[in-house]
């Protein structure tokens, strides 16, 4: 079938917006019409190469649409139903019967392959030539988008479904850290490191649990100031304040966030670390090379990284949804929309700061 999809063709370039050819499911898939879809960091690593997977390639991994049709051997879903797009798993391997599918042993196959696991393209170009598809298992800068059972989770009707995009990634990203690895307490203190998406869902959830102390850091006022408004405590701006200094006058911290990726920002996070502390690691950048000192870190301080929020997004993303209709997770509040022929727009003011969370928002079919 004929859509329009955002293409990435070039490295370090811009997306360009064309009509593109879907393939009809197969049997075990679903074609989902997206009503909206995020656009994350992880996107744009592709384009920068941070993560050096090959163009040209149709992006988009935060989808939420109707499903469309489904293919015959797909039970559990019906034209109609209300979806978010997430990550792919395979849900049969160690990781995947253990509940945590975010570890599952064929991520990359399935999320990265840039094609469907038996090789075959999902998108073609105007010219016929095969494009990078399947992109977690969705491809969502798109009008439409195939996904599997396991990568799309049904969600209750009276939730704003061109908000809910984002719960497919980078928000239970930072909201699952917390949840379901740091689980603080009202005796906890909790530093994030950048308050963009992921870090402003992980201090919602911070918020959400009741931990006492939450501590944000950053270097634009205006993302400092929603913070506390969305339930920081405390705020250092790095822009005006020595990161170190401050952290040792709040006491430190016995939980951290990172996710930004910046080698000095982990460093400082680690040192704040009060003893059997934990610093999760979230973020990527292109410069991947921390220096420690070790010798604290045999305190019982833990440095680790945490992918999707270690979470199972069938339970994940429909709690999220209901914190956000209790008032709990106001994702509204990190939103901007724009059309899909804006896409390159909504990059800029993402990279800018700007805008926290940009989203597409598709016409009505």
């Amino acid at each position: 079938m004929k859509i329009r999809a955002a293409v990435a063709r070039e490295i370090h370039g811009t997306f360009t917006v064309e009509d593109v050819d879907l393939v009809e499911p197969n049997a075990d898939e679903i074609l989902v019409r997206l009503v909206a879809t995020g656009i994350c960091h992880t996107d744009l690593a592709i384009i920068e190469q941070i993560m050096p997977i090959p163009l040209p390639y149709v992006l988009g991994h935060e989808g939420a649409g109707i499903v469309e049709r489904t293919g015959s051997d797909v039970t559990g879903f019906a034209p109609g139903d209300r979806v978010v797009l997430t990550f792919n798993t395979c849900g049969a391997c160690a990781p995947c019967t253990d509940d945590h599918p975010a570890y599952c042993q064929q991520y990359g196959l399935l999320n990265f392959y840039t094609r469907r696991p038996d090789g075959s393209a999902t998108l073609h170009d105007a010219a016929g030539e095969p494009l990078g598809s399947a992109f977690f298992g969705q491809s969502s800068f798109a009008t439409y988008a195939l996904s599997s059972p396991r990568n799309t989770i049904k969600v209750r009707a009276d939730a704003p479904l061109e908000l809910l995009g984002p719960l497919g990634c980078g928000l239970s990203t930072g909201a699952g850290t917390v949840m379901n690895v740091l689980k603080p307490t009202a005796e906890t203190s909790i530093a994030v490191f950048g308050t963009g998406a992921v870090g402003m869902s992980a201090l919602m959830a911070a918020k959400a649990l009741g931990a006492g102390r939450i501590i944000a850091v950053d270097r634009v006022e205006s993302r400092l100031a929603l913070a506390r408004e969305l339930g920081a405590t405390d705020t250092i701006d790095t822009s005006k304040q020595d990161l170190a200094e401050a952290l040792t006058e709040l006491g430190g911290v016995d939980q951290a966030i990172d996710t930004t990726g910046v080698p000095a920002l982990i460093a400082a996070a680690v040192g704040a670390l009060k003893e059997r502390g934990t610093c999760v690691l979230l973020g990527a950048s292109k410069d991947q090379l921390v220096t420690l000192n070790i010798l604290p870190l045999i305190s019982g301080r833990v440095i680790r990284g945490v992918v999707n929020g270690d979470c199972d997004p069938a339970v994940l993303i429909p709690q999220l949804v209901d914190m956000y209709l209790a008032g709990q997770f106001p994702v509204d509040k990190l939103s901007a929309f724009y059309t899909l022929d804006q896409i390159n727009e909504a990059v800029v003011d993402s990279n800018s700061g700007k805008t926290i969370k940009p989203i597409l928002r598709f016409e009505p079919a």
